[in-house]
């Protein structure tokens, strides 16, 4: 049997086939996965854990999919997504744990009108709090590693499944330790306190900004990640690149760092489209953006220099 075959086996009716993905990320766009599972607590983890020891199937675990850009074709592996049993939230004092699967604006909301400061910025993140960890989220002068503590992390290709502190994380701009197999089942943040209103006051700008200096519709946020000392989008625009179209896909207008899908667009277009952006670039500036972007099921993704220093 395949590993797809033997996984399905072991997960029996927790697992669905042939999931469409795209519908699951803010690109909208992108196939599906051969195997799909929204985990609805630890037993179910526990399963999906074993289910990949026992099969050796490639793992993609989804947050709310707003740095995921899927290929056309689809993920020939297990999709996980973490289901309501993950979205509370806990607040004691100043201490709070949030599970993977809340969304940061949520969280950034629920904080502030907790009357507790620290966690306003991530409101202008639309991802979830295990994705957030993962990639060290931030925005706006803070990110995750400002006020995290410690967070639950599973390992689905050893089963391993423990409490791991923020100083063992690795954390630094857009990166930490944390393993694309691994999945982050909750959080802990140190807030400090402080007065709601003026937290929503400061939420309020927030949006205010983002709506005004950010495209909405469909996109994965920032595409690149800022180089040392200059920004993606500045060197993006300056390559002459904003406004580039490649088939179904778009260089925004309004921030050369954000690019956009049409509706019933291609994946493959946008992947297209961050190669061609990453090869004008560095063809201009010497500088080989690296992708912000998690790029799934490509035979030739853009390349990342940041990936292959750490495969």
């Amino acid at each position: 049997m395949t590993a797809i075959e033997v996984a399905a086996q072991v997960l029996g009716e927790l697992a669905q086939r042939d999931v469409p993905l795209g519908p699951l990320t803010t690109y909208r766009v992108g196939g599906p996965a051969a195997l799909f599972v929204e985990v609805d607590g630890d037993d179910a983890l526990a399963r999906v854990a074993g289910a990949v020891r026992a099969s050796g199937v490639d793992v993609l675990v989804v947050g709310k999919g707003s740095n995921l850009l899927v290929a056309d074709a689809g993920f020939d592996g297990l999709a996980v997504v973490l289901g309501e049993a993950f979205a509370t939230i806990e607040i004691d004092g100043t201490t709070v744990r949030a599970g993977g699967s809340v969304a940061l604006p949520v969280l950034a909301r629920r904080t502030a009108a907790a009357g507790l400061t620290g966690l306003e910025w991530a409101v202008g993140v639309p991802g979830s709090v295990g994705g957030g960890v993962r990639m060290n989220a931030g925005g706006h002068g803070s990110d995750i590693a400002a006020t995290l503590r410690r967070v639950r992390v599973v390992d689905l290709t050893t089963g391993e499944d423990g409490v791991v502190r923020a100083a063992d994380l690795d954390l630094g701009y857009r990166r930490s330790a944390v393993a694309p197999t691994q999945l982050v089942a909750w959080a802990e943040f140190e807030l400090q306190p402080g007065d709601a209103d003026g937290a929503a006051a400061e939420i309020a700008e927030i949006v205010r900004w983002r709506r005004e200096n950010q495209p909405g519709g469909q996109n994965g946020c920032s595409v690149f990640t800022n180089p040392p000392g200059a920004s993606a989008g500045r060197l993006i625009d300056d390559s002459g690149c904003k406004g580039l179209r490649r088939g179904t896909a778009e260089v925004s207008v309004k921030h050369a760092n954000f690019f956009q899908a049409d509706a019933g667009g291609s994946a493959d277009d946008l992947a297209a489209l961050i190669d061609e952006v990453q090869r004008r670039v560095q063809a201009a500036t010497g500088v080989l953006l690296v992708p912000e972007n998690r790029i799934v099921g490509f035979d030739a993704p853009p390349r990342n220099p940041r990936a292959e220093v750490e495969g």
